[in-house]
């Protein structure tokens, strides 16, 4: 087993399952996806410390335990269709195409996106879409979505994500101000939206294109 390999498996064990990630599928994915191949060439000594790590433009890579709470709270079993919204490196796009059937993932910063295409390719990744855009305005032309993860912090989930939420499908977005954020999933229902609070996170902001 190689040192990454092994950093993996301490990451899954003692980061992801001893904080109280329980889900088996997510915690599968967590361990085949290597977040070496994400990070920054002088970060990777560093690529599985319980913290976000920072990319190009002022980026982060997100804490491993926080992209495997936001799948959790996805609840995917594979046969999905999942919008990414933020793609950054690349690494929780991965983790989604390890978990759901079909995953499109928008970055409003063409190097990030370039980068992250090279990133998901290198690591079998390859049928992940990664677009450049607005990620507030999600993909109406692969809509309806029966999971939306955002990854990145707003004060208010933007509508046109909502909307193209499938019926009984989950949208996670960390929901609040540079001050603090905590991770909201809302699940659509034919009588509205059904909102669940999970735990406190720090990402950077929402950006528009």
């Amino acid at each position: 087993m190689s040192d990454a390999e092994s950093a993996r498996e301490r990451m899954v064990a003692r980061q992801l399952r001893g904080r109280g990630i329980f889900d088996e599928r997510v915690l599968a994915a967590m361990q085949r996806v290597p977040r070496e191949a994400f990070v920054p060439q002088e970060l990777v000594a560093h690529a599985y410390a319980d913290a976000a790590l920072p990319i190009a433009r002022g980026q982060t890579i997100s804490q491993p335990y926080i992209v495997a709470a936001m799948c959790e709270l996805l609840a995917l079993e594979g046969t999905e269709t999942v919008l990414d919204v933020g793609t950054g490196s690349g690494y929780a796009a991965a983790v989604l195409d390890e978990l759901a059937d079909a995953v499109v993932s928008i970055e409003v910063l063409p190097e990030l996106a370039a980068t992250a295409r090279a990133a998901l390719a290198a690591t079998g990744h390859e049928r992940v879409e990664v677009r450049v855009g607005d990620g507030r305005e999600g993909a109406p032309d692969r809509a309806p979505f029966d999971g939306i993860a955002v990854a990145a912090a707003t004060d208010a989930i933007p509508s046109a994500l909502v909307e193209q939420l499938a019926t009984d499908g989950r949208l996670v977005v960390p929901l609040g101000g540079r001050r603090g954020q905590r991770l909201v999933r809302l699940r659509k229902t034919a009588h509205g939206l059904v909102e669940t609070w999970s735990v406190a996170c720090r990402f950077v902001p929402l950006v528009r294109g």
